[in-house]
């Protein structure tokens, strides 16, 4: 019960920082944001100024006059744009936050596996400007792997390929510590402009990346059975200037993703191919875990598993392992020390 009433006043936050969605879990309480890394700023001769944050932002997006910019301040799963991700998380943190507490957060943060340390140090001048009292980081495929409920601390092989918008991770988790990865600066963004630029080219049809994103989600990777079926879609020709209503078939659009699956595919089997014999074996029988928003892409579990002839599942509520994870290792003093990224 003592534990239970602390967590309900403890300032402790998990923040997964992502190039599509920021979510943040609070000790105690659990999930309490869950918001486009969108943001909104006008213009003016004062200087930028932040309109808005969020869902509310990302609405905003392709839709502003001049003088208004809406703002993915991370690009490929790091921060593009140091100074409006302060902004959104001084944002996010006082929204969640009980400001009514003296005491500074203690923030672990999700950070791709390939971050360089300049990035690194990028992501922790903003956590501390945006109000941090200590910041820890934790690489997303093994947040993501804790988050998924995978055994990390045991001497087997734990595989989590883990997609996000920006980056994909894959990793193979032994004892608490990674033995091989990847991080690949491909995400559900390179799949909607994959799409984008494919029915621009094709039949000449200009769509923005939110249409694209919808195509994705509702049609995914076509299997052999849904192939023939047709679907609508609105742009605007780029011979004419009119808007347009185009009726292709599914099968197009898993042609459109054929590239960056492919790549993805690839990874996947360089990974396997590096993992250590002892490791591998554990695989055949416990197989690759997906974890996510890319995890729920349709026909994407089948890909990997006729391409790698392991068995393949998805995570239980993929989008959430990240911060799942971080704030379960905010819980474990032990493993916080084992699994963060020491600072230099």
């Amino acid at each position: 019960m003592f534990n239970y009433i602390l967590g309900l006043f403890s300032n402790d936050l998990a923040i997964d920082l992502g190039t599509a969605s920021t979510l943040i879990y609070v000790k105690g309480k659990g999930i309490v944001t869950n918001e486009p890394s969108v943001v909104a700023v006008k213009k003016d001769g004062k200087g930028k100024r932040v309109l808005a944050v969020g869902k509310e932002a990302k609405a905003m997006l392709g839709k502003t006059p001049g003088n208004i910019a809406a703002i993915r301040p991370l690009k490929d799963g790091v921060i593009a744009d140091f100074e409006i991700t302060e902004e959104m998380l001084k944002y996010f943190i006082t929204k969640v936050h009980n400001r009514r507490l003296l005491v500074r957060p203690r923030i672990i943060i999700g950070v791709p596996s390939g971050i360089t340390q300049v990035e690194m140090r990028a992501v922790r001048e903003s956590a501390y400007s945006a109000g941090a009292g200590e910041v820890f980081l934790i690489e997303e495929p093994m947040a993501a792997a804790i988050g998924a409920g995978l055994p990390i601390t045991e001497p087997s092989a734990n595989m989590i390929v883990d997609i996000g918008g920006g980056t994909s991770e894959i990793a193979v988790i032994s004892l608490a510590g990674i033995v091989v990865a990847k991080s690949l600066r491909i995400g559900g963004d390179k799949l909607d402009e994959a799409i984008a630029q494919h029915i621009k080219r094709k039949y000449n049809l200009s769509i923005g990346t939110g249409i694209a994103e919808k195509i994705k989600i509702e049609r995914g990777l076509s299997l052999p059975d849904d192939e023939d079926e047709t679907m609508e879609i609105k742009g605007s020709n780029l011979v004419t200037g009119i808007p347009t209503t185009l009726e292709i078939s599914v099968n197009e659009i898993k042609k459109a993703m054929t590239e960056p699956i492919n790549a993805l595919v690839e990874s996947i089997k360089q990974v396997l191919e590096t993992t250590p014999p002892e490791l591998a074996a554990d695989m055949v029988d416990k197989g690759i875990v997906l974890a996510g928003g890319g995890a729920l892409i349709k026909g994407l579990d089948v890909i990997i598993r006729e391409e790698t002839k392991l068995p393949v599942t998805i995570a239980e509520d993929p989008l959430t392992c990240v911060v799942k994870g971080a704030g379960k290792v905010l819980d474990e003093i032990k493993l916080l020390r084992e699994v963060t990224i020491p600072a230099k």
